[in-house]
């Protein structure tokens, strides 16, 4: 196994575009969302602009195959809520982040690497951090045929 790379990031504040899925696969029912609300506008063909984000919401139980996933994007500060979609104004925070490049199967991938990074965080100087866990969807199979995430794990100094 390599070595993970980190590397320390503060987020600024940023006002976001939320929708939220709930299911066996939690993932799926808030990308479908996010693109039917997002795809129109033209916000998912500049994903440097508009930056994706995503985290569980609640997370899994072992007593419950159902769990919850939101799905943030960035926005102006003129877009509305519409629908489904609230809008999440997010304060920012440090971060300790790693690169998850095509990541196969992400029900196991992704649970591992944020084990690493979490195990990493532990071995730092840093402390863990309340805000918000994090994963930025960098690339996905529509965009380029796999999976590019970076996780975000909030820290303080």
């Amino acid at each position: 196994m390599s070595e993970l790379v980190v590397r320390i990031v503060r987020l600024e504040p940023m006002r976001v575009a939320s929708v939220y899925g709930f299911g066996a696969e939690p993932e799926r029912i808030a990308h479908e969302k996010l693109v039917a609300w997002a795809g129109p506008r033209g916000y998912l063909d500049d994903l440097e602009h508009h930056r994706v984000f995503g985290f569980d919401n609640p997370s899994p139980s072992p007593s419950s195959p159902n769990y919850g996933y939101e799905l943030w994007i960035t926005v102006e500060p003129e877009v509305e809520p519409d629908g489904d979609t609230r809008i999440v104004d997010f304060a920012g925070g440090l971060y300790a982040v790693t690169r998850v490049l095509e990541i196969g199967d992400p029900y196991q991938s992704i649970p591992t690497a944020w084990k690493q990074l979490y195990t990493w965080c532990e071995d730092s100087p840093y402390r863990f951090g309340t805000h918000q866990c994090l994963e930025e969807h960098l690339r996905t199979p529509e965009t380029s045929g796999e999976w590019t995430l970076d996780l975000y794990m909030p820290i303080i100094e």
